[in-house]
C-alpha cells in the first residue's frame, strides 16, 4: 500500500486514478489534433502510436489479444487511417529535421 499524506492508499484506489489520467491524457490528446505525433515525439520521445503500442503489451502481460488497429482505434477515438485522413498531413523538413536529430540523441 501507497502512502498519500498519512492515509493508505490500496492498490484498487492506485489503479483507479492511474486508469483516470490515462483517460485524461487520451482525451487530451484527442482534443489537441492539432499536435501532430511527429513533434510529441521530437519533445518527450512518445506519440499516440506509442501509447497504442503500450496499451497493446498491457493487455498481452494479461493474456488479452489486442491488434495494433484496436489499440490504436482506442487511444485516436476512431480508425487510426480515419483520424490521420483528418488531422496528420505531411512531415515538414522541419520537422523531419528536428525527428532525426532528436533520434540521434535518444539512440547516441
Amino acid at each position: 500500500m501507497r502512502h498519500e499524506r498519512g492515509r493508505l492508499m490500496d492498490k484498487a484506489t492506485q489503479t483507479e486514478l492511474e486508469a483516470a489520467a490515462f483517460r485524461r491524457l487520451v482525451a487530451h490528446l484527442g482534443a489537441r489534433t492539432d499536435v501532430q505525433n511527429i513533434d510529441l515525439m521530437v519533445l518527450a520521445g512518445f506519440c499516440r502510436n506509442c501509447l497504442a503500442d503500450w496499451y497493446r503489451e498491457a493487455a498481452a502481460e494479461k493474456g488479452i489479444e489486442i491488434s495494433k488497429d484496436e489499440a490504436r482505434e482506442t487511444i485516436y477515438g476512431e480508425p487510426f487511417a480515419e483520424w490521420k485522413a483528418k488531422h496528420q498531413p505531411e512531415a515538414t523538413p522541419e520537422q523531419l529535421a528536428a525527428f532525426a536529430e532528436a533520434q540521434k540523441k535518444s539512440h547516441g
